[in-house]
């Protein structure tokens, strides 16, 4: 399933966060994001019953998203990779896992997010897995000078 020589020799799981690792879990935000979801963010949306699925490595968290349905869509809010693991196929694998469980678990018919056109990796990732743009937010961001907008973004899936 992970497809890449690197990921077949590394024994990774599927899993979902829950409480204890709210921790680490802002740790990865702190690292990866100027702007991070702070502590209570992540509570919240655990306590609202948002799907957060990862990808581990024993105790180790590699990735993970957070999803909110909303009627037949899914909404993904978050999608991270850990700094030290970035660059390395597991946005597309997480991506992927999150793709599957909102058609499946959450019975998605399509996928909404929103990203920051400034975060060209990500946008490339979702663009790659067939996000089409669908407008703008404006202003949605915090940013270093201000505010940045958001592009909103949605697929179907399969």
């Amino acid at each position: 399933m992970m497809g890449q020589e690197l990921k077949s020799a590394i024994l990774v799981d599927e899993c979902l966060i829950e409480l204890p690792d709210l921790d680490q879990v802002s740790q990865i935000e702190e690292q990866a994001y100027a702007f991070p979801w702070t502590p209570g963010n992540l509570r919240d949306s655990l306590a609202a019953g948002h799907l957060f699925p990862a990808l581990k490595q024993g105790n180790m968290l590699i990735a993970y998203s957070i999803l909110m349905p909303v009627l037949d869509e899914v909404h993904l809010l978050n999608l991270t990779v850990a700094s030290h693991f970035q660059g390395q196929g597991w946005g597309t694998e997480m991506l992927r896992v999150s793709m599957r469980l909102a058609a499946t678990a959450l019975h998605g018919k399509s996928m909404l997010l929103e990203v920051r056109p400034s975060n060209t990796v990500g946008l490339a990732l979702y663009e790659k897995h067939g996000f089409k743009s669908i407008g703008i937010r404006k202003q949605y961001y915090p940013a270093e000078n201000g505010r940045e907008d958001a592009l909103i973004l949605r697929r179907v899936l399969p």
